[in-house]
C-alpha cells in the first residue's frame, strides 16, 4: 500500500460508512429494489476491475444460450452514448462499450443491451423481445434491481478478504456485501491450485453455509486470430512482436505470449485509442505483428492494418466441480 493510500485512510472509513448505510436502507426496504418475473443472474465483484467478469459472462452465455433466449445487460462503461441501446448492425465499441460489443460480435444469437439504469434496461428488453434469462454484467452493487441469483468474483491474487475500502484499498463496498452472493468464484487461480490451498482460501472468505465456492483459472487459446487469419501461439511466441493491452492487470496476458525481444505497450483499462495512440502503435510496430486482448481488438479493429492486428481469446476454466456449478445455475433458471 503506497503512502498516499495510507494518508487517505479516513476517506476510506467514510466511504465504507456511506456504502454500508446505503446497503442497510436497501436491506430494510427503505430504498426500493425492483424484482422481475424471469431469471436474472448478476455477475460482479466487490473490488474495482480485474476479476474476470467478461469470461465468466461468456461462460454463462455458452451454458445457457443453446436452450434459452439470452440477453446481456451492461452499463457500457466509457461508451460515447447515453440511455438504453440494443445492439444491432450499426453498433460499435464506442456506442456500446468494449465488453458489450465483444458479446454482440461473438454471440450473434443473443440480445445485447446497455443502460446505466438497469431497471429501465430490463423494462426495455421486456418490451422489445422478452428474453428467457437476463445476465447483468457488473451489477453486484446495483441494488435498485434485485436479481434472482448473484455470482461474486474475487481474484486469487487480490481476495476481497485481504482488501480494504477505496481509496485506501480497492473495495467498492465492505466485504460484508459478499453475503448477498449465492456463488463466490475465486478467479485467475493457478491451474495447479491444490485442494489444501482451496480449503485455506475458503476459511479466509468465511462464507455462509448456503453459499457455494468455486475456483477458476484463465484458459488462453492455442491460436491468435485476425479478421482473416490465425496462427498457433507456439509459433508466435518465438517471433518479435508488439503486445498491447488496455485492461486491468494485463501481466498474465503479457507473460503468456512474450519473449525478451517483444515490445510491450500498456494503456489504461477501457482506453479509447486516439489518433496519437494509433500513430504511436504503428511507429513502434514497424510492420510487426500486434497481439492484443479481445476487448482491445474490438476498439482497435479498423484503425490498424488488419494483416498486423491479432487477438488472443480467453475463457474461464473451472479447476474442479464444473458440473456442480452448471447444475446449480441450471436448477435456478428452471425453478424460476
Amino acid at each position: 500500500m503506497n503512502i498516499l493510500r495510507k494518508i487517505l485512510f479516513p476517506f476510506a472509513v467514510l466511504y465504507g460508512f456511506i456504502t454500508s448505510f446505503r446497503n442497510f436502507l436497501f436491506d430494510k426496504g427503505i430504498l426500493k429494489s425492483h424484482s422481475f418475473d424471469l431469471p436474472i443472474i448478476a455477475v460482479g465483484n466487490l473490488s474495482v476491475g480485474g476479476t474476470g467478469k467478461t469470461p465468466q459472462i461468456e461462460y454463462l452465455i455458452r451454458l445457457l444460450s443453446p436452450t434459452n433466449k439470452i440477453a446481456t445487460l451492461s452499463r457500457g462503461y466509457k461508451r460515447k452514448s447515453e440511455g438504453f441501446i440494443l445492439a444491432d448492425a450499426t453498433s460499435t465499441a464506442e456506442i456500446l462499450g468494449d465488453e458489450p460489443f465483444q458479446f454482440y460480435q461473438k454471440f450473434p444469437n443473443i440480445l445485447v443491451a446497455v443502460d446505466a439504469n438497469r431497471k429501465n434496461g430490463i423494462e426495455q428488453l421486456l418490451k422489445i423481445s422478452k428474453p428467457d434469462i437476463i445476465l447483468l454484467d457488473d451489477a453486484f452493487q446495483h441494488r435498485k434491481v434485485k436479481a434472482g441469483f448473484y455470482i461474486l468474483l474475487t481474484a486469487y491474487n487480490d481476495l476481497y478478504a485481504d482488501d480494504f475500502m477505496l481509496p485506501t484499498g480497492n473495495l467498492r463496498e465492505s466485504r460484508i456485501g459478499a453475503e448477498r452472493a449465492n456463488i463466490v468464484i475465486v478467479t485467475k487461480c493457478p491451474t495447479n491450485l491444490s485442494e489444501k490451498e482451496q480449503n485455506s482460501i475458503e476459511r479466509k472468505l468465511q462464507l455462509e453455509s448456503s453459499q457455494k465456492l468455486f475456483f477458476t483459472s484463465i484458459a488462453y487459446d492455442e491460436f491468435i486470430f485476425s479478421e482473416e487469419k490465425q496462427f498457433p501461439v507456439s509459433e508466435i511466441k518465438k517471433s518479435q512482436k508488439v503486445l498491447l493491452a488496455g485492461i486491468a492487470k494485463p501481466e498474465p496476458f503479457f507473460d503468456y505470449l512474450k519473449n525478451e525481444n517483444d515490445i510491450i505497450l500498456t494503456f489504461p483499462d477501457h482506453h479509447h485509442f486516439s489518433e496519437k495512440d494509433i500513430l504511436e502503435i504503428k511507429n513502434k510496430a514497424q510492420g510487426k505483428i500486434i497481439i492484443t486482448t479481445e476487448k482491445d481488438f474490438v476498439r482497435l479493429k479498423g484503425n490498424l492494418p488488419k494483416e498486423q492486428l491479432f487477438y488472443l481469446p480467453i475463457k474461464s476454466s473451472f479447476i474442479s466441480s464444473r458440473e456442480k456449478f452448471d447444475a446449480t445455475i441450471l436448477k435456478y433458471v428452471r425453478i424460476k
